[in-house]
């Protein structure tokens, strides 16, 4: 294969490939035996073999080549001059109509900090395991700051670790302020800030303790945390926005295919589970544990492949109901849309997997929503031996703190805070049917919403109970004007 046929190779090209490169020694065949990353006509990554060697390779087509490659290889030429631990660059061309490449060595048995960091995220905040990667994430970013270099797209999986060392990659993503000289404190806070972003916000209280990391690599400037706060906030706010940008849309996360009769959105890595589900939804809810029939919506447990999930159908009750919805995004996408959401902000809620609007020339009929199943129980039923007593678990109280403070804090109401709606999953409370889901971009209209789901909450329990006044007492009240 040429490396310009790899442009109308879509996502998944049949592996192995054999691509022809020349460089400097001649014509040789790269076989492609893996990819890591694909961004569709534009770049794919992945492992393979070059002159009988094992390498990581780096090919971009399309129209964007040139520039891409002429930014990659910049990158990788200050890691490596600045003395930063990189993997080595083996070979590097750019052929006019046909695309650019960068075969770099393997690290074979590497493992990425964002793998690392996978393994230790649900302890508890800043546990010994979390301290030791983030510990070591930011002493290999104060290293390079310390060079004048950042990265832009700084993220833990752009750190390998293999036998003891750390090695920066992505060359694509390096820039420069003066090689040489340590960073600018402008330019560190605004970098620190887009990595301190990505982590849970339970881990902000630790901020200044984790920033020693970074100030023993790179002690130039006095950090503020004040305004690394306040930069921390702008990227946070920067990187939903652009997270719900791509729940519709077809990218490396979601597979979407939006058309006059229908839209579908499907998690990447579920695509092929899902697929199948969605094709014969109706069948599986008739089959399923019905806990809602008829109306608005059914909703059932499912089984497939030994996995459970949660059907949601929104239904078309009559013309008239029809004539009040299909004009506008379907439920089923409200709560697609509000449950990624969530999960975004880490506040505990089914995963959802997939939506489906049925749409006849972009007129909107059924539609339907497929989650992870969560067994319970919901807070109704877990709370049912305290009401009277009042002695509820400190665990499952601290809990319901949290998501309290949570949606406070992200101006989220949830619409039908009603306890059946409130579940108990891995020490946390999650929260289903989020069809009147919102967040406010106002204080006021937050303190309305919210109030409303404070009093519906309530309502779970007798008001002279124990448990109700236990939980009056706990359970903040929002002002319409912050204080």
């Amino acid at each position: 294969m040429r490396l310009s046929e790899l442009k109308n190779a879509g996502r998944t090209p049949t592996l192995p490939l054999n691509i022809a490169l020349a460089d400097a020694a001649g014509s040789a065949e790269l076989q492609l035996l893996s990819l890591l990353r694909v961004l569709p006509g534009q770049r794919y990554v992945g492992a393979g073999v070059w002159r009988g060697r094992p390498v990581l390779a780096k090919l971009l087509v399309g129209q964007k080549a040139p520039r891409h490659f002429q930014r990659e290889l910049a990158g990788v030429r200050l890691l490596a001059e600045q003395g930063m631990t990189t993997p080595l660059l083996l070979a590097d061309g750019l052929q006019e109509g046909e695309g650019g490449w960068l075969l770099f060595e393997l690290l074979e048995n590497a493992q990425s900090l964002g793998d690392a960091w996978a393994d230790v995220e649900n302890l508890p905040p800043l546990s010994d395991e979390q301290q030791a990667v983030l510990g070591e994430a930011l002493s290999a970013i104060g290293q390079l700051h310390g060079k004048g270099l950042w990265q832009e797209d700084l993220h833990l999986d752009n750190l390998l670790r293999r036998g003891g060392k750390l090695y920066l990659i992505d060359g694509a993503g390096i820039r420069v302020e003066q090689a040489g000289k340590p960073l600018s404190r402008h330019k560190v806070l605004e970098n620190l800030g887009v990595f301190f972003a990505q982590l849970p916000k339970s881990l902000e209280p630790f901020i200044e303790e984790l920033l020693v990391y970074y100030l023993l690599s790179n002690g130039e400037h006095g950090l503020p945390v004040e305004a690394l706060h306040k930069q921390i906030d702008k990227v946070r706010a920067w990187r939903l926005k652009d997270f719900l940008t791509k729940v519709g849309r077809d990218c490396s996360l979601f597979s979407v295919k939006d058309s006059a009769f229908q839209l579908r959105a499907i998690r990447r890595e579920e695509e092929a589970a899902m697929n199948p589900v969605l094709e014969a939804a109706d069948a599986l809810l008739d089959q399923g544990h019905l806990y809602k029939t008829g109306g608005a919506a059914s909703v059932a447990k499912v089984e497939v492949a030994g996995r459970p999930l949660v059907i949601k159908r929104y239904n078309v009750k009559n013309f008239a109901h029809w004539l009040k919805r299909f004009w506008r995004p379907s439920r089923a996408w409200h709560s697609w849309r509000e449950g990624n959401r969530l999960v975004f902000l880490g506040i505990a809620t089914p995963k959802p997997l997939a939506v489906l609007e049925q749409r006849f020339f972009w007129l909107r009929r059924k539609a339907y929503l497929i989650t992870e199943y969560l067994p319970g129980p919901d807070i109704i039923e877990r709370f049912a031996p305290y009401v009277e007593s009042g002695e509820v678990p400190h665990v499952e109280l601290q809990a319901l703190d949290q998501l309290f403070a949570q949606l406070i804090e992200e101006r989220i109401s949830h619409g039908d805070l009603k306890g059946h709606n409130v579940f108990w999953q891995q020490d946390r409370w999650a929260l289903i049917d989020l069809d009147a889901m919102c967040q406010h971009g106002s204080q006021a209209s937050f303190a309305d919403a919210f109030a409303k789901d404070r009093a519906r909450f309530m309502r779970n329990w007798p008001a002279d109970s124990a448990l109700y006044q236990l939980l009056e007492q706990r359970i903040a009240k929002v002002l319409k004007s912050a204080e």
